[in-house]
C-alpha cells in the first residue's frame, strides 16, 4: 500500500489538511519580512560630507556653504563622497565653474550628513556604511544569506533525522532569540553575527513548511497546496512594505519583523508531525495517532487501520538505516536530479533576490515598489497553478527562469527618464516571473526527492540557493565597473540555469516517491 492510498481512506483533502496548510501558511509570512528586509534595514539616504563650521560661513546660507564646500556631479547634484580641501568662494560668483585642479578635491574628512526625511535611522547612517564602506553595507545581506545557507544544511539533515515539527519549532525559537539580539546590536560586528545566526535559524522555517504540508496532501491537491503556501510569502512581502513604512528606525523595525515568529511558536503547536516521516522511520504508533485524528476531523469515522498494518506502507528504508547528503549522489538518477536541481535553485534565488533588492529607479518610492512587487507575485502564482498542471513542472520551471533573465537585461535598454514607465513595467513583469520560478522550484523539488531523502534534498538545494542569495546583493557593486553589468550578470545566470531545468524529469500527476528505488526504477 502507498501512503497516497492511505490518505484517500482518511478523507484525502479535508478539514484537517486545510487547517494544517492554513497554519503553516501563516508561519511562512515571517520569511519575506526578514529575507527582503535588507532594502529597508540598510537603505542609504542621500548624503554629503560633513562640513566643519568656519567663521567665514556666518553670513552664508546652507545652500551656499554646500556650493563652496562640495563638488558637483555633471547633473548638478552634490557628490556624496568628496569635498573641497578648502572652501571655493569664487563659486559664489559663478556656480557653473568647475574646479580645474582635482588636487583640491578630497574624500570626506569629518563624516557625513544624511537626509532623514525618509528614514529616522538605518544601519548605513548608524555606522557610516557609505562610500569606501559601501561594501560592508551590501555585505550585511550576504552575511544573512550565509547563515541561511548553513542553516539549510543543518536543518535539512536534522529534519530528516529527528522529524519535521521538532526542527520547525527549534527554528522559530532561535529566530526570535537572534532576531531580538540583532535589534539590540551596538556595533556593526554584533549586527553581522546576529543577522547571520538569524538567517541560520529562519532557514529551518523556510525549508520545512512546504514539505510538511505536502506530506499530508494527496496528489490531486499537491499543486494547490504548493501555490497557496507560496502566496503567503507574497502577503508577507506586502506586509514588509507596510511595516517598513510605519517603522522608520532600524532597531524597532527588526523588533517589528521578529515579533510574529513568537506568535508562530504558539499556533504551530497544533500541527502534527508528518505521518509519512513517522512511518518511514518506524514510528507507526505516533503515525497511527495522527492518522486517526485526521480521519475524525475529516469525518471518516469508519477508519480502523491498526498500527501494525501501517508497517505495510511501502518505503525502501530498512530499520535503523539513515541517510545523509552523500546519499543524494550515490545512485545515477538521484545524482542527475541533485546536480540539475542545484543549478536551477542557484539561478532562481540569484535572480529573485537581485530583482527584489533593487527598489529604486522605477518612478515609485521604495515602499510602493515593495508593495507592488508583492502584489504582482499573486497573479504570477495563479498563472503558475494553471501552467504546472497544463504544461508540467519542467517547462514551467525552465521558461519562467529564462524569461526572468531576459527581462532583467531588457531593463538596461530602457535607461533614461523618458523610459521610466517602461522600466517599471519590465521590472514588475520580471519580478512576477522570478516569483513564478521560485514558486515552481519549491513545488517541483519536493516532488523530485523520495520521502526518506526529501528534507536532505530540500536542504541541499536550499544551500545552493542561498549561495545565490548571498552573492546577489554583492553583484550591485559591479556597477562601478560598468553600469549595466549587474543586470547582464543576472540575465546570464538565469538563462543558463533555466536551461538546465529541461534535463529534470517531469513530476506532473506522479505519486510522491517514498524510497530511492521509486526514483531509480521510474527512469
Amino acid at each position: 500500500m502507498k501512503f497516497e492510498d492511505l490518505l484517500l481512506e482518511i478523507g484525502g483533502f479535508g478539514r484537517f489538511q486545510i487547517l494544517i496548510l492554513f497554519v503553516l501558511c501563516l508561519a511562512r509570512i515571517n520569511l519575506p519580512m526578514h529575507f527582503l528586509l535588507h532594502s529597508f534595514l540598510a537603505a542609504t539616504p542621500s548624503h554629503h560630507c560633513a562640513i566643519p563650521h568656519q567663521e567665514a560661513f556666518v553670513n552664508l546660507t546652507m545652500e551656499e556653504i554646500l556650493l563652496i564646500s562640495i563638488p558637483r556631479e555633471p547633473d548638478g547634484t552634490f557628490r556624496s563622497c568628496e569635498m573641497f580641501s578648502q572652501p571655493q568662494f569664487h563659486l559664489l560668483l559663478n556656480s557653473s565653474l568647475q574646479p580645474e585642479n582635482d588636487s583640491i578635491i578630497q574624500n570626506c574628512q569629518h563624516g557625513w550628513v544624511y537626509d532623514h526625511s525618509q528614514f529616522t535611522s538605518t544601519i548605513s547612517t548608524q555606522w557610516d556604511l557609505v562610500c569606501e564602506q559601501r561594501g560592508l553595507n551590501q555585505a550585511t545581506a550576504t552575511f544573512f544569506f550565509i547563515g541561511v545557507t548553513i542553516g539549510a544544511v543543518v536543518f535539512g539533515y536534522l529534519s530528516d533525522r529527528f522529524g519535521r515539527k521538532s526542527m520547525l519549532m527549534l527554528s522559530l525559537v532561535f529566530s526570535v532569540i537572534f532576531g531580538m539580539l540583532s535589534a539590540a546590536s551596538v556595533s556593526y560586528s554584533m549586527l553581522a553575527i546576529t543577522r547571520t545566526l538569524t538567517g541560520m535559524a529562519l532557514s529551518g522555517l523556510s525549508l520545512i513548511v512546504l514539505p510538511l504540508g505536502m506530506e499530508w496532501v494527496d496528489i490531486e491537491h499537491r499543486t494547490f497546496s504548493g501555490v497557496l503556501t507560496s502566496i503567503f510569502w507574497s502577503i508577507g512581502n506586502m506586509l514588509l512594505a507596510l511595516t517598513a513604512y510605519l517603522v522608520r528606525e532600524w532597531h524597532w523595525l527588526l523588533v517589528a519583523v521578529t515579533g510574529p515568529c513568537l506568535l508562530s511558536i504558539i499556533y504551530l503547536w497544533w500541527v502534527p508531525e508528518s505521518a509519512r516521516w513517522l512511518i518511514a522511520n518506524g514510528k507507526v504508533k505516533q503515525a497511527h495517532k495522527h492518522l486517526l485524528r485526521c480521519a475524525r476531523m475529516n469525518g471518516m469515522k469508519d477508519f480502523a487501520l491498526s498500527p501494525e498494518a501501517l508497517r505495510t506502507i511501502t518505503t525502501d528504508k530498512k530499520p535503523g538505516e539513515s541517510y545523509s547528503y552523500i546519499s543524494l549522489f550515490r545512485t545515477p538518477v538521484l545524482r542527475k536530479i541533485s546536480l540539475c536541481s542545484g543549478a536551477v535553485w542557484f539561478g532562481v534565488a540569484f535572480s529573485y533576490y537581485g530583482m527584489s533588492m533593487k527598489l529604486t529607479g522605477f518612478g515609485l518610492n521604495m515602499y510602493l515598489s515593495q508593495f507592488v512587487f508583492g502584489i504582482i507575485e499573486i497573479p504570477a502564482k495563479v498563472i503558475v497553478y494553471v501552467l504546472v498542471n497544463r504544461i508540467g513542472r519542467r517547462q514551467s520551471q525552465a521558461w519562467s527562469l529564462i524569461l526572468t533573465g531576459l527581462l532583467s537585461v531588457l531593463q538596461t535598454m530602457s535607461n533614461g527618464k523618458s523610459f521610466t514607465s517602461l522600466r517599471s513595467v519590465v521590472a514588475i513583469t520580471g519580478k512576477g516571473l522570478s516569483e513564478a520560478a521560485f514558486t515552481t522550484v519549491f513545488l517541483y523539488t519536493s516532488e523530485l526527492y523520495p520521502t526518506v531523502l526529501r528534507q536532505n534534498g530540500m536542504g541541499y538545494t536550499s544551500f545552493v540557493a542561498r549561495l545565490g542569495g548571498a552573492l546577489a546583493p554583492l553583484v550591485f557593486l559591479l556597477d562601478e565597473v560598468w553600469r549595466s553589468l549587474p543586470e547582464v550578470t543576472y540575465c546570464g545566470v538565469a538563462v543558463c540555469c533555466g536551461s538546465v531545468a529541461f534535463l529534470l524529469p517531469e513530476t506532473l500527476n506522479v505519486r510522491l516517491p517514498e524510497g530511492i528505488e521509486d526514483i531509480e526504477k521510474t527512469q
